[in-house]
């Protein structure tokens, strides 16, 4: 890597503490491997350069805990690295963003004086409720710089961490998403595996597959309080044509036939004793891990989750990968193609960091392939390259897993994606959305149907309760 003039001190002369130019940046993937013995990156010179002056300095930085504790810790490898070269301190913190408070936690911290410097986030479901509490430096410099030799961030980035044309989150990492099927027990039945199904054909399907006897469960999926139950209730409903939200992100718009008709769907799911042999035991309590654990276990035939489940299984050589087929989300009335946009992971600078500059120069080197190989490595298919270039810096990105076509597709679609009444997705990102999500009022709402109370009631009393969080969020209805 010495011997790369893209990693000269010509990269940042003229640009600014902490921000490098665009010759600074490129990536030169080794193809390392990211277990602890494993070297880790070196620093390019360029980024020690920039780091110079700050030589002595101290940092915070929090981090959105990923389902992969080997990821982890090859996070925590890159940043060690980074911080020996640089002579820097720089301390990593894990959060866990399904909390459910995560957001009034950190603003409490920024308003305080005492926020971290860095920190990445799930752009999709956080930067704009920060962005709309004043949290945020506008970090434009820096992904300005990264565009001239990455190319282009993933696309629903642009959606999700802009505003007024100024980026306020800098792409870190793309996050795949998709929906998993045992493939064995529907070759069993003689099915053949299909790219593309309707959630009324996933639903067949999922019944079709179960055998309680031999703790085979098809629906692996729970309408519990948890980020995985949200995405999923949200999917559903955005692909029957309904949505939380305006395009514009700014009126509520979640009472309507569209969305009853998905509540209604899905809530057969859970009550019709038609299917009740396809539903695990205890599903209605399960939490965020709990479909992991189950399909790792062995005892699920479709389950919907980013690719830590994936990930998990590849890394820890567990059957199940073998035998999953993986598919993007189903289709639905409104929709003849999958909406999924997969999501990023964004560094954020909080306001009055006492360390910006060095937060820039760090977040400069971990979007690197270099130093994002190890962790995506440990997570293979959760955490990939955010950035165009970014896929062909290291071999691994472009062919060390039959999925990874896929998820670069999906990373660099076109948007938005219509539906046939006239939603596009993504929508504008909204900090009244964020906070509905973040607020589980869409999982609260399903579990007032599985006990009971009829669709359209208990839409109507979500809606009741969304007006209330968008007032709350400065978008009064």
């Amino acid at each position: 890597m010495e011997g790369n003039p893209l990693w000269s001190r010509r990269g940042f002369l003229g640009m600014g503490a902490g921000v490098l130019g665009a010759a600074g940046l490129a990536a030169c993937g080794d193809g390392s491997g990211s277990s602890p013995k494993a070297p880790v990156a070196e620093v390019p010179q360029a980024l020690l350069d920039a780091a110079a002056s700050l030589k002595g300095t101290s940092m915070g930085m929090l981090s959105q805990k990923l389902y992969s504790t080997a990821a982890n810790e090859a996070l925590d490898a890159s940043i060690r690295k980074f911080a020996s070269a640089t002579g820097t301190t720089i301390e990593n913190s894990l959060v866990q963003a399904d909390s459910g408070d995560v957001v009034a936690k950190i603003h409490a911290e920024v308003e305080g004086g005492v926020a971290r410097d860095l920190a990445f986030m799930t752009d999709s479901r956080f930067v704009a409720q920060f962005h709309a509490l004043g949290d945020l430096e506008d970090v434009t410099d820096v992904v300005t710089a990264l565009t001239a030799v990455y190319g282009e961030p993933c696309a629903e980035a642009k959606n999700f961490c802009v505003f007024d044309g100024k980026w306020f989150a800098i792409p870190y990492h793309f996050i795949g998403i998709g929906s998993f099927l045992r493939k064995d027990w529907m070759q069993e039945k003689g099915i053949t595996p299909k790219d593309v199904y309707t959630w009324e054909e996933l639903r067949d399907l999922c019944l079709a597959i179960s055998d309680p006897a031999k703790r085979r469960f098809g629906w692996g999926m729970t309408v519990n309080r948890s980020g995985d139950g949200n995405g999923m209730i949200e999917a559903l409903i955005n692909s029957y044509g309904g949505a939380i939200a305006s395009n514009d992100g700014r009126k509520v718009t979640f009472d309507t036939p569209e969305t009853v008709q998905a509540v209604t769907f899905l809530g057969d799911v859970y009550t019709n004793p038609k299917y009740k042999t396809m539903l695990p035991p205890g599903v209605d309590s399960w939490t965020d891990t709990s479909n992991n654990e189950n399909w790792l276990a062995g005892v699920l035939g479709y389950t919907r989750n980013s690719f830590s489940v994936y990930a998990d299984s590849k890394t820890k050589k567990n059957p199940v990968y073998g035998n999953t087929h993986v598919f993007s989300d189903c289709i639905g009335p409104a929709t003849d193609k999958s909406l999924l946009l997969g999501q990023s992971q964004g560094f954020v600078v909080f306001k009055g960091a006492k360390n910006g500059a060095l937060a820039k120069v760090l977040a400069q080197y971990l979007v690197s392939a270099p130093a994002l190989v190890g962790v995506a490595k440990e997570a293979p298919g959760l955490a990939m390259p955010a950035w165009e270039k970014v896929w062909d810096a290291d071999p691994f990105f472009s062919g060390g897993d039959p999925a990874f076509p896929m998820l670069r597709t999906m990373s660099q679609q076109p948007l938005p994606l219509p539906t046939k009444n006239g939603l596009s997705f993504p929508q504008k990102a909204s900090a009244g959305q964020q906070a509905v999500v973040a607020a589980y009022v869409l999982t609260d709402m399903m579990q007032q149907v599985v006990q009971g109370t009829a669709p359209a009631q208990a839409v109507t009393a979500a809606h009741a309760k969304m007006v209330q969080i968008f007032a709350q969020q400065g978008l009064p209805q």
